[in-house]
């Protein structure tokens, strides 16, 4: 075969693939249709890839441990101890650990739904596209999943054309350049073939040596990875974690772990979603200030029932706050009405075991491949949500406390999700989204459950003296909060005494936000407010009294917060000199949330005073709606013009007018590292707006909204 008949079929092969990967098929539950199709490179949002992996051998649920993984990995690649690789990088040298000098093969781990056979799709359009791995002649995809189908024995040359038919005539040419071919095998973990990597066996060293000796696919690829067929070629390797002890003693090259989304990654992802960035930011900033939901963004599948299911309610003209989904289970609920209201089964009058068949065919995603129809839930949360429904919808609920307790003994964790799942199930508002369509819950299984989530809480709270123990409560409470049940919580919480989570250490997050918890309450969390990093207590009548336990929080010398926020939390002008006094001595609150509280100038100037400090690390205050004049404009001003820390001011439904423009105008001058000052819904002029907006020329990262 000649160069130029190589390079139109190089061609030929490229334009193929690029046909194949530059359209990405997105699920959706919003409408009849339930798949719409998007140009890949409008949709798709780069993931974080470390180069370093865990075999995770002790099973955790994904959700709540990715969670946590991602703060320490995120403050690991700070320090500089994770570097970040990305996907054009997966073959440098910088990343090997070869342990042969032929070829280079790499693993890339990720859990369920992290964007493993997306990134695929990306690496190979790229690749097709001129972009990136250049240095390949030809890239040849497989997913373990169509492997799967095929039970002969098969050479590696037939196996070639089984998916790429148009190559069979230059599959000659092409094996005399080993070193210029990229094989990837996508989701080893769904492989039912073994693959033993032991290399013991000397038999199976010389199996798969040509590619034209007939074997057993695994034999193939266990061959390719190892170098023993086409010595010289590379090979890329997707797999969850629970799988990767299959590799541990592959010849591997580069290892390395998708962390999915981190930081501005996840904004991304729901600014790319939606049309309308203004729809697109109010969802992103609802999934940010509730800790689960945020938590649950760093995965693309997660991120895709987010948007879903919280779309609407934000793009509704006359929405109501009150119904946004504030749980998980509030959430899933909502998820599963939009099918049912979307794909009409109800009314159809099926059978129950009819009902159950559709409305999974409805549920599970179909993929289509070259020898197969599989169908897989879009994530392994929704298959527990529909597990924990089904406890609802069963006739004999007597065995449900036996279940409860049983998942709840887990050591590992596994089932946490399906129990707060269950736990949610419970709450009247959550069970009202879904009993439109499948007929009002069991009294008796709600009951049950109710009785189960107070019984664990009472025992729970009496046997805290381990790390267990202080978990295990944890996580009933967790379910407390997914019952939305404010006289469940009375009757549990309300004759315990003490809680104790001494030696947990740092909190990450604390949201009492709106949870009606009073001065009395908070003076029983008093010794632990110092440890939370991010203290959500807004929305509470705390009054003086309660924000002054927040005060000697500040104090604590080993203060950990960073995050406080106490919009309308009942504070006065009488209140704020405490609080000022506490804030001139902590250097570790970055974000203060005083909004909605009865200030006046006199309370912002005592704030005010505690800001002046040089040493003060508060980067975005909120001032919104205190009350504030022209006249306590002027010496907040004054005052935050020698703090260099602060980026973000929000002054908004005051009652500021052009008097305060010169002053707000020398504040953002002399700001440098200001990026957004927020006046709307005050008194200022047209043209005092257009005099401050007008700062914005000469500074490209600042925005004045007006």
């Amino acid at each position: 075969m000649s160069f130029c008949s190589v390079q139109d079929v190089q061609q030929k092969h490229k334009e193929s693939l690029r046909a194949q990967t530059e359209k990405l098929r997105v699920n959706t539950i919003l409408m009849k249709g339930k798949v719409k199709v998007f140009q890949l490179l409008d949709r798709y949002a780069e993931l974080t890839i470390i180069s370093t992996v865990r075999d995770r051998t002790l099973v955790e649920h994904e959700l709540l441990a990715r969670g946590r993984d991602h703060e320490e990995w995120r403050d690991q690649c700070l320090r500089r101890e994770l570097e970040k690789i990305k996907t054009d990088q997966l073959f440098h040298s910088s990343f090997s650990r070869s342990k042969s000098g032929s070829g280079s093969s790499a693993s890339v781990a990720g859990v369920a739904g992290i964007g493993k056979t997306t990134m695929v799709q990306k690496i190979v359009h790229d690749w097709a596209t001129g972009k990136i791995y250049q240095h390949f002649q030809f890239v040849f995809s497989f997913k373990f999943r169509d492997l799967n189908t095929l039970n002969c024995s098969i050479n590696l040359s037939n196996l070639i054309v089984v998916f790429y038919p148009y190559l069979r005539n230059a599959l000659d040419y092409i094996w005399k350049n080993p070193e210029r071919l990229l094989f990837i095998f996508d989701g080893l973990d769904e492989f039912k073939c073994k693959i033993d990597f032991a290399d013991n066996c000397t038999e199976l060293q010389h199996k798969c040596s040509d590619p034209d000796v007939r074997c057993k696919v695994s034999d193939i690829v266990y061959s390719l990875i190892q170098h023993k067929l086409l010595p010289g070629c590379s090979v890329l390797v997707t797999t969850r974690p629970t799988a990767l002890h299959l590799l541990k003693k592959a010849d591997i090259s580069v290892w390395a772990e998708i962390l999915g989304f981190v930081g501005e990654e996840r904004k991304e992802y729901f600014t790319r979603y939606f049309e309308d960035q203004t729809v697109a930011a109010a969802v992103f900033k609802h999934v940010k200030e509730n800790e689960i939901l945020y938590t649950m963004s760093y995965n693309p599948s997660y991120c895709w029932i987010l948007v879903l299911t919280l779309g609407p309610f934000f793009t509704q003209t006359h929405r109501d706050p009150q119904r946004v989904p504030k749980t998980i289970t509030q959430l899933y609920c909502y998820f599963i009405y939009n099918i049912l209201k979307n794909h009409g089964l109800i009314k159809y009058n099926l059978q129950p075991s009819q009902f159950l068949s559709g409305f999974l065919m409805e549920l599970l995603e179909r993929e289509d491949s070259v020898r197969s129809v599989v169908y897989t839930f879009p994530h392994l949360t929704i298959q527990e949500f529909v597990a924990a429904l089904a406890q609802f919808l069963t006739v004999d609920p007597r065995n449900i406390v036996k279940l409860l307790s049983e998942a709840h003994s887990t050591t590992d964790g596994r089932f946490e999700v399906f129990l707060r799942f269950v736990a949610g199930l419970s709450s009247p508002r959550s069970a009202r989204v879904l009993e439109e369509f499948l007929g009002q819950f069991p009294n008796e299984t709600t009951c049950r459950v109710i009785d189960w989530v107070k019984e664990e809480i009472k025992r729970q709270a009496g046997n805290t003296w381990s790390e267990f123990g202080k978990r295990s409560l944890l996580n009933t409470l967790h379910y407390l909060f997914e019952s939305q049940n404010p006289a469940l919580a009375q009757q549990t919480l309300g004759s315990v005494e003490t809680l104790s989570f001494c030696g947990l250490g740092t909190i990450k997050h604390l949201d009492l936000k709106d949870c009606r918890i009073q001065c009395e309450g908070l003076q029983r969390l008093g010794p632990a407010l110092h440890k939370c990093q991010d203290l959500r207590l807004g929305f509470n009548d705390l009054g003086n009294s309660g924000v002054k336990l927040v005060s000697a929080a500040l104090r604590n010398p080993d203060c950990k917060i960073q995050e406080l926020k106490l919009n309308s939390v009942g504070l006065t002008d009488s209140g704020a000199d405490d609080l000022a006094s506490a804030l001139s001595t902590n250097h570790t609150v970055t974000e203060l949330w005083l909004g909605a509280n009865s200030l006046g100038d006199s309370g912002v100037k005592l704030v005010s005073a505690a800001l002046r400090n040089p040493d003060c690390k508060i980067q975005r205050l909120w001032l919104n709606n205190v009350g504030l004049t022209d006249s306590g404009a002027e010496y907040l001003a004054c005052a935050l013009s020698t703090n260099p820390s602060l980026t973000e001011l929000e002054l908004t439904n005051n009652t500021l007018t052009d008097r305060s423009v010169p002053a707000l105008r020398r504040l953002i001058l002399t700001l440098p590292r200001l990026e957004r000052i927020r006046l709307g819904a005050n008194k200022i002029s047209s043209t005092g707006k257009k005099e401050l907006r007008s700062l914005q020329e000469p500074r490209p990262g600042l925005r004045v909204v007006m």
